[in-house]
């Protein structure tokens, strides 16, 4: 198996281990042919994006233990899928995206365009600091 790639063509990074998230839940934003979401969009998550995703009935803010699930806040980073993105964006409310720690597959989605034009302060090349681009 390869190595997965993030949207710069550097090795994929670690999106969150606290919480846990991925597809796989192993912090990554790994995909595969089970992952029909395609939850490869590292984002880092506002109070306007989950309340976003909780109107449209995917509420990832209330805490579900039966699921081992506590609950997200502003703040922490999420393995999103592409298409939740690619809406949120087209609405608006769209959080801030680790280019670094998104899969190269969300770009069947989500143009890279779009990820560039929201990711994280000085991340828009791989791991050099530069900006813009």
């Amino acid at each position: 198996m390869e190595p997965s790639l993030n949207v710069l063509g550097g090795p994929l990074e670690s999106c969150s281990t606290d919480p846990m998230t991925g597809f796989y839940r192993n912090g990554c934003c790994d995909t595969g042919p089970e992952d029909v979401g395609s939850h490869t969009v590292c984002v880092i998550l506002t109070a306007e994006f989950l309340a976003f995703s909780k109107y449209l009935g995917n509420d990832l803010s209330t805490p579900r233990p039966e699921y081992r699930f506590a609950g997200l806040k502003p703040g922490d980073r999420w393995c999103l899928c592409a298409s939740r993105f690619l809406q949120a964006a087209q609405e608006f409310a769209a959080p801030r995206v680790v280019l670094s720690a998104t899969h190269s597959a969300a770009t069947r989605v989500v143009p890279l365009e779009l990820l560039r034009a929201h990711a994280v302060d000085g991340q828009t090349r791989n791991g050099d600091g530069v900006t813009g681009g």
